[in-house]
């Protein structure tokens, strides 16, 4: 059964990975909501970025009472620690999702239809979340170190969202408005992939006890 201590590190587990499935609904619910220019999908995603905020209060108060009540040591109480930093993010993140679900109201389904990589974008910041949280609850250092290598995928598609907007907009495909408001959108999944490679180095100070000193820092091992 493992001792009592160790049943509250799995139920924090538990916790976690519901607190990340919430992250990836809050996306994907934003992306369709882009997507099919849909209010019902916009009023789930802000719905489900409050379950996410109240999963943080939980979690939070979960940590402090590990904390405060079984005193961990070394790995124990970096993982506390790293779970403390991690949910602080995945708030972030739903707060986020929730601002592309806003934008949603206003952007005209035939503008995102327009041909900007807003799927792909989405996708690979769905993809970066799931790892982050996996690489915690399995301890994996590689997976981690993957999601914080796949930003580089969402920053270049960002990139070029900007660049195809810019010709959308000299081209009187799209007016200025609606680009602004898609760049916005853009922007906030470009910022849900950072929150994502944090997550990830939380996961690698939590399993070696040391902080990358910069991004994208290299490991020789």
């Amino acid at each position: 059964m493992g001792t009592r201590f160790e049943r509250q590190l799995e139920e924090l587990h538990v916790q976690l990975i519901t607190m990340g499935s919430l992250c990836e609904k809050a996306i994907s619910l934003s992306a369709r909501a882009i997507q099919e220019e849909d209010k019902t999908l916009a009023r789930m995603a802000f719905e489900t970025d409050k379950e996410i905020d109240a999963k943080e209060r939980e979690i939070e108060t979960q940590c402090m009472s590990l904390l405060l009540h079984q005193h961990p040591v070394a790995g124990d109480l970096r993982s506390i620690s790293a779970a403390l930093k991690m949910v602080s993010d995945m708030e972030r993140i739903g707060d986020q999702a929730a601002d592309i679900a806003d934008l949603s109201l206003y952007i005209d389904k035939d503008a995102v239809n327009a041909p900007i990589n807003i799927v792909e974008i989405a996708d690979e910041t769905v993809k970066m979340v799931t790892g982050s949280v996996d690489a915690f609850v399995k301890s994996d250092l590689k997976l981690c170190r993957k999601v914080i290598d796949e930003d580089d995928i969402v920053d270049n598609a960002f990139n070029q969202i900007k660049e195809q907007l810019v010709d959308l907009i000299y081209g009187r495909r799209i007016d200025a408005k609606t680009g602004l408001d898609l760049l916005m959108t853009a922007k906030y999944f470009e910022r849900i992939g950072d929150h994502a490679v944090n997550i990830a180095e939380w996961v690698e100070y939590s399993i070696t006890g040391e902080h990358r000193k910069n991004e994208h820092q290299a490991y020789y091992e």
